[in-house]
């Protein structure tokens, strides 16, 4: 079956392909940047490119596989507008609260926690804030179908496995993503993502996954402590 084969495939690449080109390009982004001023914009570019490759695999995958559906990776709206407007209305909070609080410490000359395992992408100039930008973005979007949607459904739908199985796969594949910021920032990644995880599986919808992963990385990204870009670039070269 189509599908299959092309999901094994992209399994195979979540586990281990990505996580050793993340830590392969970061690892050079760490040695390079001082010296090669648009080595984080490509980076960006790159690691934007590879996730709405992936999404769109993802969906292929859904729309090949007659044990998947849209709604069964989480792409649904619910039948309840007021469900619908809660669940903005909750992640708007959420977000105002999380981009207000790093606001404080960015102000405070404090970097957010977990900045020192990715310090090296962390931009200095505008080309490199938007890349952040869209790689945010695209992050929010693109590994949530991936990781928490689709990875999800195959495990259960296609392998028969039990949900809590096939979620703590899924969220040890997202975490090995992350194989770049070393244990530290795995850890953190792993909380992130299990609060994800169970975010997705009580409301079945990918709305406030996406949003607040989005806006997470958007935080992480883009909020330097002020004064601080080129410390924490020069830094770079010690791993989190």
């Amino acid at each position: 079956m189509p599908s299959l084969v092309l999901a094994a495939a992209l399994v195979v690449h979540l586990a281990l392909v990505s996580p050793w080109f993340g830590k392969r390009s970061y690892e050079r982004l760490e040695r390079e940047r001082d010296r090669d001023r648009g080595i984080l914009t490509r980076m960006f570019t790159a690691w934007t490119a590879e996730l709405w490759a992936l999404a769109a695999t993802a969906l292929l995958i859904v729309g090949l596989s007659p044990e998947i559906d849209l709604a069964g990776v989480g792409l649904v709206l619910q039948a309840d507008p007021a469900t619908t407007a809660g669940m903005l209305v909750g992640a708007a909070i959420a977000s105002a609260v999380a981009v207000l609080m790093a606001v404080r410490m960015n102000r405070a000359g404090r970097p957010v926690p977990g900045q020192a395992a990715f310090r090296a992408m962390l931009p200095r100039t505008p080309a490199e804030r938007r890349g952040a930008l869209a790689l945010s973005v695209s992050a929010g979007i693109c590994e949530e179908i991936v990781y928490r949607g689709l990875l999800i459904a195959l495990g259960t739908r296609v392998l028969g496995l039990p949900l809590p199985v096939a979620a703590g796969l899924a969220l040890a594949v997202f975490v090995a993503g992350h194989l770049y910021q070393g244990w530290r920032g795995m850890a953190m990644v792993t909380l992130v993502g299990l609060g994800l995880t169970v975010l997705y599986l009580r409301t079945g919808n990918l709305l406030l996954p996406i949003l607040l992963h989005a806006v997470a990385d958007i935080r992480s990204l883009l909020l330097v402590p002020a004064g601080k870009q080129d410390t924490l670039g020069s830094a770079a070269t010690v791993r989190g």
